[in-house]
């Protein structure tokens, strides 16, 4: 019964909630990746408020340049495109994952290694900026192993 309570104690550190304005952001993760590679933030991006807003921008120490990104089908290909913003509508959400939107980290400085987190700053619209960390599961990982 005491380990129950502490692991459930324990669980709302280990999720790494965030929060910009209105906007909560759940569970933000990357994959591991060697140094001068490439890698890419996932997370939940959820709207509280009544007024729409916008993932403007993401910026880290970690890579020479962060850019966002969605993936769209080209023919019987999926492409990865950047775009200028990601849109989080009023009262509702965005989740960014493999094969969706994502933040994509180009050049990384350092290897990003499982079991470390990485710093990113988030810029929104109407949010703000607020610094998240990017925990970091294995390199061929499809979801965040804390959810």
């Amino acid at each position: 019964m005491i380990a129950v309570a502490a692991i459930a104690a324990a669980m709302p550190a280990a999720a790494h909630d965030y929060t910009a304005g209105d906007i909560a952001i759940g569970h933000p993760w990357t994959r591991a990746a060697g140094a001068n590679g490439n890698g890419a933030g996932f997370m939940r991006l959820q709207n509280r408020g009544s007024q729409p807003d916008r993932l403007l921008s993401a910026t880290t120490a970690a890579a020479r340049t962060v850019e966002l990104h969605s993936m769209v089908r080209d023919g019987d290909v999926m492409r990865m495109r950047p775009v200028q913003d990601i849109p989080i509508p009023a009262g509702g959400s965005v989740e960014l994952a493999p094969g969706g939107f994502h933040i994509m980290m180009l050049g990384l400085t350092a290897p990003v290694n499982q079991g470390s987190r990485v710093p990113l700053t988030l810029r929104f619209e109407r949010g703000g900026e607020v610094t998240v960390e990017l925990a970091v599961e294995a390199a061929g990982a499809r979801g965040a192993s804390h959810h």
